[in-house]
């Protein structure tokens, strides 16, 4: 992991604050929010090899509370908060779509921070990835559908344009062209950052306006939403019976979403407002994630330096 990869949080602000400034330049760069993260649906899909798929089905257990975690409690939250706090239509509907979709890569890279699970993270993304495809519109119809008009069919499309095609291309390129791909792999997770930075920029220079009539209470409602989608992870997979690692990991997962999916299919189907939700949730979720993988890093760390109980009662 490279000293920039793990001062992702910090790049992300520093993005933020500059796509702020210089709102009108940015701006202008709103059709490249689309290509930029099909392109880091395309690396995900660069990632991904068949163990992936042999870990799910050889213990599927985490996977499918993992997932049903992330559909079920994410959205449910959303719905929640914005009735909550009273949230205007438009900012519901951006609360709604962030909790509806699946977890995002910037998850892969804090679960390495985190020393969780890294291999059930990355088959958590994908398959969540892939199962959001039908359930992220299918969602977004149940909790919106009486208070504005969703197109489920658009949105499955579009979904399935911005996140199915690609990471089968890039998937499909990994097993057929796989000497190739291992020459550029570990620039990936780097790239994939610088990509998603760059959305990051995109969609606030484009909230810049916005955020000073509504920011405080949608970022109150964004923390809320991520916190308790970390802490209803962690608590509610050990309840399931999953060890600490797995939790750990299941907890950093359901917590981060993909809300650059969320921004997209905002300014394709609703409004540059119902995108502030996802814009913001993508700057707060780096740094609260990026501060729990350093706390329970450093608690593994510590638990590897006691030493254990039994050895000290023999060695006396």
């Amino acid at each position: 992991m490279t000293r920039f990869n793990r001062l992702f949080p910090l790049w992300a602000l520093l993005f933020s604050a500059v796509a702020y400034a210089l709102a009108d330049i940015f701006a202008t760069l709103q059709g490249w929010i689309v290509p930029l993260l099909s392109l880091v649906m395309f690396v995900m899909g660069l990632n991904l090899t068949s163990k992936d798929f042999l870990r799910i089905s050889a213990n599927p257990k985490p996977i499918v509370i993992g997932v049903l975690l992330q559909f079920l409690l994410m959205p449910l939250l959303a719905f929640s908060l914005a009735s909550i706090l009273q949230l205007s239509p438009q900012l519901t509907v951006g609360m709604i779509l962030v909790g509806s979709c699946a977890g995002g890569t910037a998850s892969n890279v804090i679960s390495y921070l985190a020393k969780a699970d890294l291999a059930l993270s990355i088959s958590l993304t994908v398959t969540s990835t892939l199962v959001g495809v039908i359930a992220t519109p299918l969602l977004c119809s149940l909790y919106l559908s009486q208070t504005i008009a969703v197109d489920s069919l658009g949105m499955l499309l579009s979904i399935a344009q911005l996140v199915l095609l690609p990471v089968s291309i890039g998937a499909l390129l990994n097993y057929y062209a796989i000497n190739t791909v291992d020459k550029v792999r570990p620039m990936l997770p780097s790239l994939s950052i610088i990509l998603i930075l760059l959305i990051i920029a995109i969609i606030v220079s484009l909230n810049s306006e916005r955020l000073g009539e509504t920011g405080l209470l949608i970022l109150l409602a964004v923390i809320l939403h991520n916190l308790g989608g970390l802490a209803g992870g962690y608590t509610l997979s050990r309840l399931c019976g999953l060890n600490v690692r797995q939790s750990h990991t299941i907890a950093i997962e359901v917590g981060m979403q993909n809300s650059g999916l969320g921004v997209a299919l905002a300014l394709q189907f609703f409004s540059v407002t119902a995108a502030l939700p996802g814009a913001l949730f993508s700057i707060w979720h780096n740094i609260s994630g990026s501060i729990l993988a350093s706390y329970w890093s450093s608690q593994k760390n510590s638990l590897a330096k006691v030493p254990c109980k039994t050895e000290e009662t023999v060695s006396g």
